[in-house]
């Protein structure tokens, strides 16, 4: 039997077929925190900004601010009531879509980069740097203050005075099951005592449910 070439043609059709399309994502969103919204119980990261955690804090000249809340607030106050539109850019390693979210003509992300309460994340993106720079100069949100940044929060770093101070220590265990699955056990569970977390493997630890479940 010949065997003929397989026109380009046709190869670059059966190539799109096993690639994964990408679509926006539109609807009412729910905030989750500062960078992550949901929309029809799909998980959207916010691409190119990095926000303080939920449960983190930072200093203002005159006070300690629950900052990871805030910029949550800062978030929905950015979404509410609208419809929103996001362009899919692909998923992170949590599983979670990776888009760049509108309301109106508004790209949320940059929005909450401009009034201060994110971060530009350099890792990935330098597409909201001058917006970060903006924010800096005027002294907005976190920037009117000092804080940690949240990629370094969430490897453990703290506020001197908050780690010396802080009364609620991250007891939550956030480890990889068996068969690879993420889990997470609070004081009193089950498995609690038998856990072991292992940073070498990606496990840490968390100071609450949701900062967990945001991790994925």
């Amino acid at each position: 039997m010949q065997l003929t070439a397989l026109p380009l043609v046709g190869l670059s059709v059966l190539l799109a077929w096993g690639a994964p399309a990408l679509a926006d994502i539109i609807g009412k969103p729910r905030v989750i925190d500062g960078d992550t919204i949901e929309i029809a119980g799909q998980r959207i990261r916010l691409h190119g900004i990095d926000a303080p955690e939920r449960g983190q804090t930072c200093k203002w000249p005159d006070k300690t601010i629950p900052c990871g809340d805030i910029a949550a607030d800062a978030l929905t106050g950015t979404v509410a009531d609208q419809t929103v539109r996001c362009e899919t850019r692909g998923k992170g390693r949590y599983g979670r879509w990776i888009a760049v979210c509108f309301a109106g003509d508004v790209d949320i992300g940059e929005n909450v980069v401009y009034t201060g309460w994110a971060l530009a994340y350099r890792k990935y993106s330098m597409d909201y740097v001058a917006a970060e720079d903006i924010a800096r100069v005027a002294g907005r949100g976190l920037w009117r203050g000092t804080f940690i940044a949240p990629w370094e929060w969430r490897r453990g770093k703290r506020l001197s005075s908050q780690a010396a101070n802080d009364n609620r220590p991250c007891r939550i265990k956030g480890n990889f099951g068996k068969s690879g699955t993420r889990v997470y056990h609070v004081p009193g569970g089950a498995y609690y005592r038998k856990t072991r977390i292992s940073k070498g493997k990606g496990e840490r630890w968390f100071c609450s449910e949701d900062e967990a479940r945001t991790a994925g």
